[in-house]
């Protein structure tokens, strides 16, 4: 095994954009606001998004992580992840009286509000997505029936609707290109689905997925900055090895082996979208410990999108927040 004398990096180049999405951004900060504004602990359904490090610095603070809103205590503060609830989640949290604040991502958000429009004009619904995801699971939980999951081409031919009418959703954080393969499979089977009005995979998503095919082909190894349970960072990951880059996801510098750079001394390195900066840059400190010589930013999308936030954690007695991030 090669030690980190034998490793040379010379080059880093930076995917851009990478990182934190504007959906994100917001649902960190919905939580850490509610902590400042009504005190630990503040309970969170499911992680609030995939991210150990984002996660753990969020119990440091008084955040608790809870999936059944029975552990939730009476008369608390709750919030829902960035991924979204099902129906039913919504309303047993307004039966139980909690003061909810709701960090679903906004692109979420459209996905079941068109689901839900549809439905009432009698739709029913395929969903490509990942079986167990807590995306897929609050998407397909807007309905009690009439919503049909496939995860993979093959699964299109076992759909059986009950009716004419159908339309297509889709998981945010998919792969551009393996949504794109199961659509056109849908639309051979149903000639007259209803397609989206807009691609649900999420700008971000894109964006992130666009500028790994740009940097895959000028490196020797692509390395992804992501939770193991975070969907965009996997399909990331997949994405530059089907380009025929060897690539490897990380939760955390120390995650790196200098056996990966054997022979590779160019760089890229990326991140998921609910991976912190501060993760990259010790990455690539860790990289230069390796020899890199230089890092060098690629062009890319700037993205400007910022989602509001909800009615109470938004005005101006929030002014000691800034204070608190920095």
């Amino acid at each position: 095994m090669a030690d980190d004398a034998e490793v040379r990096v010379n080059e880093v180049l930076l995917a851009e954009p990478r990182g934190f999405c504007a959906g994100v951004d917001r649902a960190i900060e919905i939580v850490e606001r509610a902590l400042i504004r009504f005190g630990a602990p503040i309970y969170v359904r499911h992680e609030i998004v995939h991210n150990t490090y984002v996660v753990n610095d969020l119990k440091a603070k008084g955040a608790i992580f809870i999936e059944d809103l029975a552990d939730v205590p009476p008369g608390a503060t709750l919030v829902f992840s960035a991924h979204g609830v099902a129906k039913a989640v919504r309303i047993e949290a307004e039966s139980r009286g909690f003061q909810v604040f709701d960090a679903t991502c906004p692109l979420v958000s459209k996905v079941h509000v068109e689901v839900a429009k549809l439905a009432r004009e009698g739709f029913e619904f395929i969903m490509i997505g990942h079986k167990g995801h807590p995306e897929v699971e609050g998407t397909m939980g807007q309905l009690s029936e009439g919503i049909y999951l496939v995860e993979q081409v093959e699964d299109v031919a076992a759909v059986r609707p009950r009716g004419q009418q159908l339309a297509v959703v889709t998981q945010t954080t998919l792969s551009v290109d393996d949504a794109a393969a199961i659509l056109a499979e849908v639309k051979r089977v149903f000639p007259h689905v209803r397609e989206p009005k807009q691609q649900d995979i999420c700008y971000a998503t894109q964006n992130r997925q666009d500028a790994v095919k740009l940097m895959a082909p000028q490196v020797d190894i692509v390395i992804v900055v992501g939770s193991p349970t975070s969907s965009n960072s996997n399909r990331l990951r997949e994405l530059a090895e089907r380009l025929g880059t060897p690539a490897y996801m990380v939760d955390a510098a120390d995650d790196l082996q200098p056996t990966w750079f054997e022979g590779r001394p160019t760089v890229g390195l990326t991140a998921g979208a609910s991976a912190p900066d501060i993760l990259v840059q010790q990455v690539i400190t860790r990289l230069r410990e390796l020899g890199s010589v230089s890092v060098r930013r690629l062009a890319g999308v700037e993205e400007t999108i910022h989602f509001p936030l909800p009615k109470g954690l938004g005005d101006r007695s929030m002014s000691a927040f800034s204070a608190s991030r920095s």
